[in-house]
């Protein structure tokens, strides 16, 4: 495959103008206006194929689809006061001890973000939980943190918890259960590897006491939670009858959202800013503008970097660079831009370089636009948020060490 230089350059730079424009997130100039465009441009070079173009982009749909179900799921659960609801309760439960809020806001982080996804915790949780240190009048940092790395590393778990794991879940060839069951090792390890060292970095805002401890805790939202509860059982069901997980996240969207509807609580525009149909967009065209980077010598550069077989060595290597990537390109495009060469190694290299793409990123603010959504939510609630260099700092701590630890958790299940 002959590499053209000006196509590399000109596919490079819209992408960082992309991701750039999706960090920066103004109204005036979201992603998706400047990543469809750039994809348009691409195709009318020559640089992509027409063809090629739309097949990447019908590929990606049936994902991209799902994602804006589980956004439109994830905001009417919360509508119902399912995310205050389960806060308060965890608070109530911590009682006046730090470390249980922190075991507890973690707990409570890792199923969100395995069930509903990492945009439901860093959008929908992370609010609440700043909000509940501050009645507690605790240091929110511990909880902060914990809420915004689960958010990324807790998303290991099933197919549903992360864009990336979408993306790369048709090319395992796996099913949703086989999958899940793969992948609950290394989400478990990743989980308590966090709490440990998170727990260890913030000991001294951990010894301050609970000045109000949370008694008082809103009515159980028993709709919103029998509805996710049957969701997720409807995940396993339907990959067992060989349907598309979008089927049971649709019928908990059209049940919550007919309950509001008929309230007079929600309206149709509040659904749709929901689902978030600019992402979706932006998705599409990243995806186009990751296909000239690949047919312009990434893909050929990402093959021979990463290592074959499924050893352990392996494996660990394929995390270790799928974790840099992340980092280099943000993990959603590292994921596009990785599959290709990943594929060919079949599950466990595609396992590895999830491991490596949703862990990864938190070591950088640059690493997953979670990361960056997360760092907003500190300022939209009036707490500075952590430098680069901190956040980094703490991403030393906690990155290495539950990379390699996950990755063994996948080894040793692959063996079973």
């Amino acid at each position: 495959m002959d590499v053209d230089a000006l196509a590399l350059v000109v596919a490079g730079v819209l992408l960082v103008a992309a991701l750039v424009a999706a960090v920066v997130d103004s109204p005036r100039l979201p992603g998706a206006a400047v990543a469809v465009p750039g994809a348009l441009l691409l195709a009318l070079l020559g640089v992509v194929g027409w063809p090629d173009a739309e097949a990447t982009v019908r590929e990606i749909a049936p994902t991209v689809g799902f994602l804006v179900v589980i956004l439109l799921l994830s905001d009417l659960a919360d509508r119902e006061g399912l995310f205050s609801w389960s806060a308060a309760a965890t608070a109530r439960r911590a009682g006046r001890s730090p470390q249980g809020l922190l075991l507890r806001v973690v707990a409570l982080s890792a199923v969100v973000t395995a069930v509903l996804s990492l945009d439901a915790t860093v959008v929908l949780l992370t609010p609440v939980v700043l909000a509940t240190a501050a009645r507690m009048r605790v240091p929110a940092r511990p909880h902060a943190y914990a809420a915004g790395h689960l958010a990324n590393s807790a998303s290991l778990l099933m197919p549903v918890s992360n864009l990336t794991n979408l993306l790369a879940f048709a090319a395992t060839g796996l099913t949703f259960l086989h999958f899940t069951a793969l992948m609950a090792g290394p989400w478990v390890v990743a989980v308590l590897v966090e709490y440990v060292v998170l727990r260890r970095l913030f000991r001294a805002d951990l010894r301050v006491p609970v000045g109000e401890p949370v008694h008082d805790v809103p009515p159980t939202p028993r709709l919103a939670l029998v509805v996710v509860v049957l969701t997720v059982a409807g995940f396993g069901v339907s990959s067992l009858v060989d349907l598309s997980p979008v089927w049971p996240a649709l019928l908990g969207v059209l049940v919550l959202a007919g309950r509001q509807l008929a309230a007079r609580r929600t309206r149709p525009a509040d659904l749709l800013a929901a689902a978030n149909l600019p992402f979706a967009l932006f998705v599409f065209g990243l995806a186009v503008i990751v296909l000239a980077l690949q047919r312009n010598g990434l893909e050929r550069l990402l093959t021979a970097v990463l290592p074959d077989g499924d050893g352990l060595l392996a494996l660990l290597a394929v995390a270790a660079v799928s974790a840099v990537v992340a980092n280099l390109l943000n993990n959603l495009p590292a994921t596009l831009a990785l599959l290709p060469a990943a594929a060919v190694g079949g599950p466990p290299t595609l396992l590895a370089v999830l491991i490596g793409v949703n862990v990864g990123p938190n070591l950088t603010y640059v690493g997953s636009l979670a990361n960056l959504l997360w760092r907003r939510v500190f300022a939209a609630t009036g707490e500075e948020s952590p430098s680069p260099a901190r956040f980094s700092l703490v991403g030393l701590a906690t990155v290495p060490l539950t990379l390699v630890l996950a990755t063994v958790a996948l080894w040793a299940a692959l063996q079973v």
